[in-house]
């Protein structure tokens, strides 16, 4: 007779226990599962659901928080890697949850940060929300500026570190490059924080839940690839002021003569990087 497969053997289902009780936390993954239906309620609420019908939710793990994305009538897709959790919402989810509409709902067994999302909807729009594993947190964040085309909203929860960055402003010391590339396209609001104790098993910090909407004109003024290079070298040495840390640039004298080049990156608005960006590139143009 042959063994069943590990995978099955780890699951006793016959103790009449729900069967996400079996789907347990991976470290390798980020995953700390959100066990508080308060909380779960309260990140579902943070979409606005405005002029979009599509919701692709990232780390779904038991559905805690699914079962109230499901509840707003849009068509959600849940990704995941974790074959546990594939195989819970795939087979006992709506089991557990008869009182949640289902007909609208995809699983999807994918890696996000590999994933074309120009095909998840067939190129419709459609917002991403989640509990984002904190070991790729920023990359997820990336990857959807990187589809701002096709990403109207964004939400979800953070480690409270990485969601305040995103959100902070000119002047602070966690300003920085992803607050920055963020806030060029997204309107960003840091929402609320949440404890450890509402996880299994329960995270070492803080998290924190915030909301990117995107900005009606999400066009930048200036060439992509140069505002991007202007604002990563300036944050590399961002205790050097920018006459310093943008040597690299080759700059005129004239221009380094400019008073924008007296202050630290940190001290620079999402607009004044870009009017720095605009200065270096007719500098460029100007040198030739």
């Amino acid at each position: 007779m042959k063994k069943k497969p590990k995978y099955f053997k780890k699951k006793n289902f016959s103790s009449g226990k729900p069967e996400q009780d079996a789907v347990k936390a991976k470290k390798h993954l980020g995953q700390h599962f959100l066990k508080d239906e308060e909380v779960a309620q309260r990140i579902g609420d943070t979409l606005t659901l405005n002029n979009y019908e599509n919701v692709l939710e990232i780390g779904p793990g038991t559905g805690v928080l699914t079962k109230y994305i499901l509840q707003k009538g849009k068509i959600v897709k849940a990704m995941d890697l974790d074959t546990e959790s594939i195989h819970y919402l795939k087979n006992s989810f709506a089991l557990e949850h008869p009182e949640v509409p289902v007909r609208d709902f995809e699983i999807l067994e994918a890696d996000f940060l590999k994933a074309d999302l120009t095909t998840l909807f067939d190129g419709e729009p459609f917002a991403i929300t989640g509990n984002f594993p904190y070991n790729i947190s920023s990359q997820i964040v990336f990857k959807a500026i990187e589809n701002r085309d096709l990403v109207p909203e964004f939400t979800g929860m953070f480690q409270k570190e990485v969601a305040k960055r995103i959100c902070e402003k000119e002047g602070s010391k966690t300003y920085g490059i992803l607050s920055v590339f963020t806030q060029a396209y997204f309107e960003a609001e840091y929402l609320f924080t949440v404890p450890p104790t509402v996880f299994n098993p329960p995270p070492k910090v803080d998290s924190g839940v915030l909301r990117l909407i995107r900005k009606a004109d999400y066009s930048l003024p200036v060439e992509e690839k140069l505002f991007f290079k202007v604002v990563k070298t300036a944050f590399n040495q961002r205790r050097k002021t920018l006459r310093n840390s943008l040597k690299t640039f080759q700059l005129s004298d004239k221009l380094k003569e400019d008073s924008i080049f007296d202050q630290r990156p940190e001290q620079l608005s999402v607009a004044k990087f870009l009017e720095l960006t605009q200065k270096i590139a007719e500098d460029a143009v100007s040198d030739k």
